[in-house]
């Protein structure tokens, strides 16, 4: 089974639905997802927020934040999963935000990430230090945001 197919599996067990918030994997998280049959029964939409205003005027991201941080954050990250969460009405939210290259952003370098799960029992952030070309960076994100939401779930 695949890690996408194990997270829908294991929102079905909970009757839960998922809704995803993409920056540096520009929706692979959702398109993994969706791939798998059935999908439409737990995926509630994805929202690609690349831009660093979207992040605040669409999901909700504190526009103070943005602005003494970057879009590079954890706190980000997870501002971005709930919001989409609430965009979306869904029961989880899962945000990625990072730098894939080639250039650094917002003073952090290549293969910073910040993968962020909320759930309603918990939330968490994780913030891999990853190592790579930009397409291996954002494919190891995507790897990354489904094992983090499988441990959550």
């Amino acid at each position: 089974m695949t890690d996408a197919a194990a997270v829908l599996t294991a929102l079905g067990a909970r009757g839960w639905t998922v809704a995803v918030a993409e920056s540096l994997t520009g929706g692979l998280v959702v398109s993994a997802l969706v791939s798998v049959p059935g999908a439409s029964a737990h995926v509630r939409g994805g929202v690609v927020a690349y831009a660093t205003d979207v992040k605040g005027s669409l999901l909700g991201v504190d526009a103070g934040l943005l602005a003494a941080r970057g879009a590079v954050d954890p706190e980000v990250a997870r501002q971005m999963a709930e919001g989409v969460r609430t965009l979306l009405g869904a029961d989880v939210g899962i945000a990625t935000t990072g730098v894939a290259g080639p250039d650094a952003q917002d003073g952090q370098p290549v293969g910073t990430v910040h993968i962020a799960v909320v759930t309603p029992e918990a939330t968490a952030v994780s913030s891999p230090l990853l190592r790579g070309d930009r397409e291996e960076i954002r494919q190891a994100t995507l790897a990354r945001a489904l094992a983090d939401c499988l441990g959550q779930l």
